[in-house]
């Protein structure tokens, strides 16, 4: 998600001509999936990737080709040599991957309902058609229910999700990593704390919203959305319990808690002594104590191990080291 919302902002914010190279197939094993991008300048710089670096550079080179000609063009490579140096290093993918490298207008259509969409909150898909045998358009463009293409087209169709939504009650000193990870992977943060002086720009540059206000009003006042994720860190028992009686009953994908696991279960005690009635649902959605078991310490490493078990319940992954995965490691169900 971070790259295209990069992609987007690159092509509405600077100058053109540009191309755009797209991952459109995979046959075998890639180092990147389907629907990978990178975008290239006319000077040759790049933003994005599509492969670990061995192809880009045939990429540049096919890219001004398509700069001069203004035509789409189909590159494809394979990677399935048993020595694995093909492309003057060891890729260790063993795949044959399709790439399409298209001429790319800030006017053209797609970006502008793609931006819109996403800083709206909401989910797009577009089409790459990359084989028309009958001579029609290769390219972008925007997907739609309504659209029924040629059965001679093939065609990727991608779906771009919303930035993930991570609200963070607590503008500690301990925050402030975890607020920067999240906005590094392109996440959309806001920050909210009773204390002014703390939930600011200055201290929390990367958020995009922040918010103070007395305890009870700062649920009204950040309105966390269902399927949004939110961590309770403010290190007040006094603070983090009607937060969490608030925060609680919302069908959030992802709630933490930072503290002792006793802590957590007292709470939840005392919210249902409250009047709240406590479900499994809510229970599940509950991380106390919050992020993964990384033997972290210190801000920047709980930050990370909270972060990681953000992205992996998202994905609804279990967070095993890979080297235990049966399947393949890239699952374009997630």
């Amino acid at each position: 998600m971070k790259e295209i919302q990069a992609i987007l902002r690159r092509v509405q914010t600077g100058p053109g001509p540009w191309v755009l190279a797209t991952l459109v197939t995979v046959e075998g094993s890639s180092y990147r999936r389907t629907g990978a991008r990178a975008l290239i300048a006319a000077n040759g710089d790049r933003l994005g990737s599509i492969s670990g670096g061995c192809l880009e550079e045939d990429l540049l080179a096919r890219a001004a080709r398509v700069t001069a000609s203004g035509k789409a063009e189909l590159a494809r490579y394979d990677t399935t040599s048993e020595n694995d140096l093909v492309w003057g290093v060891g890729l260790g993918c063993h795949g044959i991957v399709r790439v399409l490298i298209e001429p790319l207008s800030a006017q053209a259509p797609w970006l502008a309902g793609a931006a819109a969409a996403l800083e709206g909150g909401a989910p797009c898909a577009v089409q790459v058609v990359w084989e028309s045998p009958g001579g029609g358009k290769l390219g972008t463009e925007l997907a739609s229910e309504q659209q029924v293409p040629s059965p001679n087209i093939r065609y990727l169709i991608q779906w771009f999700q919303a930035p993930t939504k991570l609200f963070v009650f607590g503008a500690g000193d301990d925050a402030q990593p975890l607020v920067r990870m999240a906005a590094e992977l392109g996440w959309q943060v806001t920050v909210a704390d009773p204390r002014a002086a703390y939930a600011t720009p200055e201290r929390f540059p990367e958020a995009q919203r922040w918010v103070v206000g007395r305890i009870e009003q700062l649920i009204a006042e950040t309105r966390p959305s269902a399927g949004s994720t939110a961590v309770i860190m403010t290190h007040h028992y006094i603070h983090d319990l009607p937060l969490l009686h608030a925060l609680l009953s919302r069908p959030l994908a992802y709630l933490g808690l930072l503290g002792p696991k006793k802590r957590a279960e007292r709470m939840l005690e005392v919210v249902g002594s409250e009047g709240l009635a406590v479900t499994p649902e809510m229970r599940a959605r509950l991380f106390a104590p919050v992020g993964l078991d990384l033997g972290a310490e210190g801000p920047d490493e709980v930050a990370l191990s909270i972060i990681a078990e953000i992205r992996a319940t998202l994905a609804a992954r279990d967070a095993r080291p890979l080297r235990e995965r049966q399947g393949p490691i890239h699952d374009d169900r997630y």
